[in-house]
This record gives structure tokens, sequence and C-alpha cells, in this order.
């Protein structure tokens, strides 16, 4: 566990923050590292650079987050899980809501590949890095109101895409009922797709089993599953656990 500082903090949305702390942690894109708020909890967020993490507001401990100012202090443990590998030189990516967090570290490490990404949120004010994934890849947007690009949701931009072109991968993270189509999707199509899963956590490290999922535990085999891995998950899109272990409908 490090103790780093927070030197800024960008407002992304009325919801989403990015927290720019004074370290930087080499880490691969689609890892995460636990994030240490001395009384309150511990709890997993993605990398979104070396010194940043994006967070959006959807609970105690966010609330608690968004709080802090430049200066305060938080501890930090990680880098941890797996994460996405490059498969191939043309790649379509999927990203909902704060999911595009990963996808945005990944479209920085990969610039040199060819790479779409379709970014997702409900209106346009909730969308994520514009700026810079139009910097480093082909961006496609969709709004679930029609505030901004593409009206409709990120799965039905996914078909219309592949209608017209071939994807020697695709790599997505959101909401999990988006993910889970985004799978059907590509076994359709018979693209090898990577997905970045979430559960609740507390190790970290795949001693406690809380984040159990089939076989696997989401902090240490995961985050990022492959499609065969995917496969194995009956609970995939259907169902999570809350943190006594109950299971929770999506």
């Amino acid at each position: 566990m490090k103790i780093v500082k927070i030197k800024k903090i960008i407002d992304e949305t009325p919801n989403i923050k990015t927290f720019v702390i004074n370290e930087k942690i080499d880490f691969k894109p689609g890892q995460f590292a636990m994030l240490w708020l001395p009384g309150v909890d511990e709890k997993p967020f993605s990398f979104m650079d070396k010194d940043k993490f994006t967070i959006a507001r959807v609970g105690d401990f966010t609330n608690k987050m968004f709080k802090l100012k430049e200066g305060d202090k938080i501890g930090i443990r990680g880098p941890y899980g797996s994460y996405f590998k490059p498969y191939g030189e043309k790649i379509l990516a999927v990203a909902g809501g704060v999911g595009a967090v990963p996808i945005m570290s990944f479209v920085r490490e990969y610039k040199d590949l060819d790479i779409t990404v379709i970014l997702g949120a409900r209106t346009e004010k909730e969308l994520l890095f514009r700026e810079e994934f139009n910097k480093y890849c082909n961006l496609e947007v969709c709004t679930d109101d029609g505030s901004c690009g593409y009206k409709g949701f990120t799965t039905d931009k996914l078909k219309e895409i592949l209608k017209k072109d071939k994807y020697d991968l695709i790599i997505t993270c959101g909401p999990e009922i988006m993910m889970k189509k985004v799978f059907d999707i590509s076994n359709k199509h018979n693209i090898p797709i990577q997905a970045s899963l979430e559960r609740y956590m507390k190790c970290a490290i795949g001693i406690c089993g809380i984040c159990c999922i089939g076989e696997f535990t989401v902090c240490k085999d995961g985050p990022v599953f492959t499609g065969e891995q995917l496969k194995l998950l009956e609970e995939f899109g259907n169902y999570k656990r809350d943190a006594s272990g109950k299971k929770i409908k999506f």
C-alpha cells in the first residue's frame, strides 16, 4: 500500500471526475488498482493513465471520493488483474459510460493499430474523452437520447458497422447487459472478443473469493476475460452478487 497525494481533480461530467495523483504507476490497459480512504473503505478502479483514475459517483465510497480536494491523500495498491491483449491490426472497441476508462488506456497504448471505438452514454453531457479518443482512433458516438451522434444503443451501432467491415478483435467495457449483447454479436460474426467485467471485490489477489464468477475470480483471472472464458460463465449478463454473496439480477 502506497500513500499518494491528489495533485489535480478534473470534472469530466456532472457525476464523473478524474483524480490525478502525484505518482506514476506502470500498468497494462484493463488492469485496476485498489483505492483506500482511511476510515471509509477500499474499492477497485481501472487505470485511466499511469497517474489518473476516472471515477463515477455511484455509492458511499465514491461520494466520499468526490468530497476530496487537491492535496488530500489516499492509499493505493496495484496494479492487479488481467488486461486487454491486442490481436491482429484492426480492432473494434465498444465502451459504455465509465467503461470508456480502460478502453481509453488501450487506445492510447496501441495507437499505431487501426482501432475504431463505439462510445456510448445516455446523453451528450455524459460522454467521456471524446477529444482524446479522436486523437488516437476512429470514433463513433452514440447517445440514448440522440443529443450527440447516433441515436440508439452501442450494440445497434455495432451491428451496423459489422455489416460494412471486418475486424480481428472486439474489446468491450461497460454495463454487463451491454457487454453480453456485444459478446453474442461477436460470436455471430466469429470475431474474438475480450470483455472487462466488474464484481464486488475485497482482497484483489484471489484469496477471499468474494468476486468469484464460475470457476474464476474477477480480481485475479479477470477483470478482462476472453470469449472462450466467457462461454463458461453462466451468470455473465444474467446476475452479479452483493457483499454477502447473494445473487442480484441485472
